[in-house]
């Protein structure tokens, strides 16, 4: 054996450590925590990029919201413009109020309140906003640092989902929702690369969902972690979120999460969570997962209250 070789045994044998099965199968990690994020971060008199950051929380050397995703509110002025350039392989927005546009490569998209679209890896893209305007921005970039990677090619091509396109898309499946007493009543936004996780993207996942007045939409958990978007809602809708749920069904001391219109909540993986419209209006959510990833890892494990 070669003093090389003798040299790089000692040192790679220091970093060689080990637990007995029980005591790691296990670990410790800190949770997710059920956070809200307020609407008041955006509605500033600034053109700024709020990143809803919870890695002094979870955990993370880097901004993070939850594990594998980073969420973010941009607030923008009438005239006012912000570049984006992280590194991310999936990026997914939701246009809380304004409109404006979003410049990229492949050319100009218009924006306006409702409206959703998605990127997939970029070198940089600019928006610019026609009017004072908010919009929620979610990607997968602590993914990648955790992994030590840098994406290199696109996974899938930009879609726009029109406020008009997702409200009829409801429309259409609503009342058949309702009469059925469905757990959700809404609509999985899809790419045609993520035909066959029914996805977003390769690793996220979206749904806009309708809940409609005087109506409970019962328990039902999965290991991705939720970054809740409250669309619009009237004062008593909410929801709420435990870990265990009883023999009946019913959530064991649970903590409500109140839906404020153009606010964020989490909602912490493998957590029972049911959401409640005690109010004369329909109201509207918009939570974003890293499901695509857990879906296709075919570790998302979604479960129902029966």
């Amino acid at each position: 054996m070669s003093t090389v070789e003798t040299h790089l045994n000692k040192t790679w044998a220091t970093r060689a450590i080990s637990w007995e099965y029980g005591a790691a199968a296990s670990p410790d990690l800190i949770d997710v925590p059920i956070e809200p994020f307020p609407a008041s971060l955006h509605e500033i008199d600034e053109t700024s990029i709020i990143p809803l950051d919870l890695s002094n929380v979870i955990g993370t050397p880097w901004l993070a919201t939850t594990p594998s995703l980073l969420a973010h509110f941009i607030a923008l002025q009438s005239g006012g413009s912000v570049q984006l350039a992280e590194k991310t392989s999936s990026e997914v927005f939701f246009v809380m109020r304004g409109a404006g546009r979003l410049m990229t490569d492949q050319g100009t998209l218009e924006w306006k309140q409702g409206d959703v679209f998605t990127l997939p890896r970029h070198d940089a893209v600019v928006l610019e906003a026609d009017e004072n305007s908010a919009l929620y921005w979610v990607h997968d970039g602590p993914l990648l640092r955790y992994l030590g990677s840098e994406p290199q090619q696109k996974r899938f091509e930009p879609a726009y989902y029109s406020r008009e396109y997702l409200q009829s898309e409801v429309d259409r499946i609503r009342q058949a929702g309702i009469d059925e007493q469905r757990n959700r009543n809404g609509i999985i936004l899809g790419n045609p690369a993520s035909s066959d996780t029914k996805t977003i993207t390769h690793t996220m996942w979206s749904l806009f969902n309708v809940l409609p007045a005087r109506s409970v939409q019962k328990p039902h958990r999965h290991n991705s972690v939720a970054v809740d978007l409250a669309v619009s809602a009237a004062p008593g809708t909410y929801t709420m979120i435990g870990k265990e749920i009883d023999a009946k069904g019913n959530i064991i001391n649970p903590v409500r999460a109140d839906w404020n219109p153009n606010s964020v909540f989490v909602t912490p993986p493998g957590w029972w969570h049911s959401h409640h419209n005690e109010s004369d209006e329909d109201a509207y959510v918009f939570p974003v997962q890293d499901a695509g990833l857990q879906t296709f890892l075919r570790t998302l494990d979604i479960q129902f209250v029966s």
